[in-house]
This record gives C-alpha cells, sequence and structure tokens, in this order.
C-alpha cells in the first residue's frame, strides 16, 4: 500500500483545512506498507521468533504458509485465522469467501502488509502488491483525475507525467471524460471505477479487493464484472478477491476458497473449470455456486449449533 508520509500535504487541500491529511485515508495501496514490512525475498513473516515461511516459487505469486493472527492476549484474545495456506500462481483470479467474521479481510491486510501474522508467513515473490477497500475512499475535494494523480505521486510519478497516466487510466476503467467530476458528481460505480483506476496505477502485479463490488447494484456490479475481467486479462494480474456472493466468486474466479467461521481456516478449494465470459445467472455458475454454498451453509450451522 503506498502511504503519504504525514509531512506531505495533500493536493489542493481546501480552505481552512489542516495540512496534515489524516493518515487513515491517504493510504492509496499496498506497496510502501508491503516494502516496509517484508524482507529482500517479499516475505512478511511473524517476526525472528516465528516459523521462517517457504519463499514462494517461480510459478507462485503469493504464497501463505501455515498463518494464523491472534488479536490480544490472554483470556480476551480472538483466533482469527489458524494456520491457512494457500498460494496464486501468477495471472491467477482466486476468490476467497465464507461467514462474516472468517478472517477474509484480516488475510488480506497481512497480505498488503498493513499488518503482521502471529505465527507463519507469507511471500510474495518480489511482486507489487495493491489493495482496493468496498469504499472508494476518493477525497471529496479533488477530482476524479487529482484523486488519481495523487497515488501517482506518491509512487514517484513525475509531475509532467501525471496528467497524461491520469487520463490512460480513467480510459482503461471507462471514464474517458470524467477527470474533472468530484466524487459526488459521480455514481457509486464510477466512484468505484476511479478508486480501481487508482489502483492500477500504482503498478502493481498483485491485486487485493475487499468486497469492492458489495454496495452496488447488481446492474452496475455486472458492469465492474466486466471492467475488472478484462483488465485482468490484458494487464496479467494476479487478483485475491474477497466477496459474500457465492455466484460472484465463481463469476470471475479461476479458483474459489472457502474459509471455516472463525477462526478461520481453509476448509474448500474449487477449481472453476468453466469457459469466459460467464454470466452471474447462467446454468454453470449457477450450477456450481449451488453446490459451494451448500458447504458454506453446513458449516455456518455447525458454527452456530
Amino acid at each position: 500500500m503506498s502511504v503519504i508520509p504525514d509531512r506531505a500535504a495533500p493536493l489542493d487541500t481546501p480552505p481552512g483545512a489542516s495540512a496534515r491529511p489524516d493518515s487513515r485515508r491517504i493510504r492509496l495501496g499496498a506497496r510502501a506498507a508491503q516494502e516496509a514490512g517484508q524482507n529482500s525475498a517479499g516475505q512478511n513473516s511473524a517476526g525472528p521468533d516465528s516459523a521462517r515461511p517457504d519463499s514462494a516459487r517461480p510459478d507462485e505469486a503469493i504464497r501463505i504458509s501455515e498463518v494464523s493472527k491472534t488479536f490480544g492476549r490472554g483470556p480476551a484474545a480472538v483466533v482469527a485465522l489458524d494456520r491457512v495456506s494457500l498460494s496464486a500462481a501468477p495471472g491467477e483470479f482466486v476468490c476467497l469467501i465464507g461467514a462474516s467474521g472468517c478472517g477474509k479481510s484480516t488475510l488480506l491486510s497481512l497480505v498488503a502488509g498493513l499488518d503482521r501474522p502471529t505465527s507463519g508467513g507469507i511471500a510474495t515473490n518480489g511482486n507489487r502488491v495493491a489493495l482496493m477497500f468496498q469504499e472508494p475512499a476518493l477525497f471529496p475535494w479533488l477530482t476524479a483525475t487529482r484523486n488519481i494523480e495523487l497515488a501517482l505521486r506518491a509512487t514517484g510519478v513525475s509531475r509532467a507525467e501525471r496528467r497524461e497516466r491520469a487520463a490512460e487510466l480513467l480510459e482503461l476503467v471507462h471514464l474517458g471524460g470524467f477527470g474533472g467530476k468530484r466524487p459526488h458528481e459521480l455514481s457509486g460505480g464510477m466512484r468505484q471505477r476511479v478508486a480501481l483506476a487508482r489502483a492500477l496505477g500504482q503498478e502493481a502485479d498483485v491485486l487485493l479487493m475487499d468486497e469492492p463490488f458489495g454496495a452496488l447494484d447488481a446492474m452496475t456490479r455486472d458492469l465492474l464484472h466486466e471492467v475488472l475481467e478484462g483488465l485482468w486479462r490484458r494487464r496479467g494480474l494476479t487478483v485475491l478477491f474477497v466477496t459474500h456472493e457465492v455466484r460472484e466468486a465463481v463469476r470471475l474466479g479461476d479458483r474459489v476458497v472457502l474459509l471455516s467461521s472463525r477462526p478461520g481456516r481453509v476448509i474448500g478449494d474449487f477449481k472453476v473449470d468453466l469457459d469466459r465470459p460467464r454470466g452471474m445467472d447462467s446454468a454453470n455458475t449457477v450450477d456450481l455456486a449451488i453446490k459451494i454454498k451448500a458447504q458454506l451453509r453446513e458449516e455456518v450451522i455447525r458454527h452456530g449449533s
């Protein structure tokens, strides 16, 4: 995630606003925090006292090895993840599903380098990582172009290049001509496309997406599925995508990984061997989604009993 230092004032700070931005709102991707939390082998491990994870193999963009995460200590401690292991190949689209509170978002934060595992380790093979949240988190006083330029500035793109690169990225997500609009002038789907363009501007190899389309209507979501799939194909991205919607996971993913209820463990890994493009309502998508949902339902019932 690219993090702009507090001492750097944001572009076009509105009149009367502090020149020091809230550091929670200037997190625009996952690269800088990843680089700060990883060693030269591209690993994010729990520390010197933890077991050193195996490095990612050349055929792996992400390797998660026996990762556990506990919040707090003593009787009040909460185990969010328990010995999670999975990998993603370069260019693979992997979807994570599971009940609320099973640790999906926690796992993305660990891969992004925003937090460190209690035990186990994560290797990203030197790949750049960008993180996209459910909310667009755009600066409301900046135009779409300037929001993207801010992220480009954080990654070292020169002033002369930023405007041109921002225009290219907006065209990439089908928002050419909307660069001068502020967030309140854009629909929810358009704001998400600006956020996607901002993430892509970091030239990431790995894109982490935490329920990015969960708050959108069905028509807008379908459109963004097509946009995302096209970008994924053209740029060869590795995507780790969190969703609660099983059909969305089958629609987009090469694989669907099912996590148990808390503490999260991998209890299913389904290969989606269906031709693309796929529809959310196509018979094959629905059939596989029913199979995965049945196992998810059994897990929720088991945990609740």
